[in-house]
């Protein structure tokens, strides 16, 4: 079978990776992909979201099954034309997409099946939405409801700077992403992503993962589209897991059945685990990046046949098999991020990480300018380390980085932070 995977990104790259091993596959293309994927898959000159160019390759390659990564063409409703040219492929329907293209969209359909998330109200006007928060408990959460590439989402510790918030959304700061906003409680607790994948009726659980957001040490800064990751995460025990399908997926999957929209492709819950249990920050459409690099990296089963199921309701009787040992993955970005940086810088050391044992180089934002590679993008990197805890992965992962020069980058320097510490104390 030929596949094609959509993106360019960290998540591309280890989604190329793992498809690569599986026995089904014949030709791997990547659209555009970058200078890691290289490697793995042929890269394609075709943007993400052009989707009539993505169509006419696959009809011109006899392209057997179409992998989404990224949730912009998702919302574009590439899912939806890929169906109609008789060509089968990953990820929900536009109509289904909304779960993240709209995060007023999902809120409703929150309160509606008594899914638990945190209070919230929807507003597309600036003087309505601060009048709201001037009868608030600070801090809040102001959300941009349009796709904003992970950092729409701000969180006001006072009044003026909720206000100045609002005024700058309303103003243009997201583009069109902010035309409406969602104003939610802020919720206290810890954060943890949990991964489905569902035919629009069954569900296959997948590993856990935990996020690192902010852009700084210690979870300070700006948010960004992920710092870094693990899996598992420590604070998704069974008795979590279990209460978080009960709650909150299975819901989920139904409400959308109910609507007529089914959804299909991998359902990602972001969540709080608050005193009370679960509750539901967000969904997000895709794989999310860079929680796909942890994984793949953990996951030792052929992972093609379970997207496929999820396209042709054959996820009933599917199992996947994955490694008892913790991945971690610290994001390399460019000076500069989740602001303005310098593009293409000189990367080295990347071979010299990559036969570190334990270790794998994921590519996000990267070009190959002849033997060399440059950085493209904000988030351009995935050093990823494998170890029986976290530690040890956190320590593999900063060994391989040690490798890398690259002046104009920076990252982290405590990725598994809490991992690290709930470990220390057992």
């Amino acid at each position: 079978m030929k596949v094609l995977v959509i993106g360019s990104g960290g998540r591309e790259h280890a989604l190329c990776w793992s498809l690569k091993k599986s026995p089904l596959v014949e030709r791997l293309f990547c659209a555009p992909g970058n200078g890691g994927i290289e490697d793995v898959a042929e890269c394609v000159d075709i943007g993400a979201e052009n989707i009539d160019e993505i169509i006419s390759f696959c009809q011109k390659e006899d392209v057997g099954f179409v992998v989404v990564g990224p949730e912009g063409p998702l919302v574009l409703g590439l899912v939806d034309k890929l169906a109609n040219a008789g060509i089968k492929s990953f990820g929900p329907s536009a109509a289904a997409a909304a779960l993240e293209g709209s995060k007023g969209f999902m809120k409703d359909l929150c309160r509606e099946y008594e899914i638990p998330t945190a209070a919230y109200q929807r507003f597309d006007n600036a003087n309505a939405a601060k009048n709201y928060v001037a009868t608030q408990t600070l801090p809040i959460v102001i959300k941009a409801d349009g796709l904003a590439a992970g950092k729409g989402v701000i969180i006001a510790g006072t009044l003026s700077e909720a206000n100045e918030t609002i005024d700058e959304i309303f103003g243009g700061l997201f583009g069109g992403a902010g035309a409406e906003i969602v104003i939610e409680e802020f919720l206290e607790g810890e954060e943890a992503s949990f991964f489905v994948l569902t035919d629009g009726e069954h569900i296959l659980p997948l590993a856990t993962a935990q996020d690192h957001k902010p852009v700084g040490d210690g979870d300070t800064g700006p948010n960004t589209g992920g710092m870094g990751a693990y899996s598992p995460a420590p604070v998704m025990t069974q008795a979590m897991i279990d209460t978080t399908i009960k709650k909150i997926i299975k819901p989920t999957v139904k409400a959308m059945k109910d609507r007529g929209i089914p959804f299909t492709g991998v359902l990602y819950a972001g969540l709080m685990i608050t005193t009370d249990g679960p509750k539901l920050i967000e969904y997000n459409v895709r794989f999310g990046d860079p929680e796909c690099q942890v994984l793949c990296a953990r996951i030792d089963s052929d992972l093609l046949p379970a997207l496929i199921a999820t396209s042709n309701k054959g996820l009933a009787d599917l199992t996947l098999q994955w490694r008892d040992e913790t991945a971690l993955v610290v994001v390399m970005a460019a000076d500069g991020y989740p602001g303005s940086y310098e593009k293409n810088t000189l990367i080295q050391g990347l071979d010299e990480a990559a036969e570190i044992d334990d270790v794998l180089v994921y590519h996000a934002g990267t070009k190959r300018d002849g033997d060399t590679v440059l950085a493209t993008g904000g988030r351009v990197l995935g050093i990823t380390g494998m170890g029986k805890t976290v530690k040890q992965a956190q320590e593999k992962a900063y060994s391989g980085i040690e490798t890398i020069n690259w002046p104009q980058g920076f990252c982290r320097s405590d990725i598994g932070w809490r991992a690290v510490e709930r470990e220390e104390k057992t």
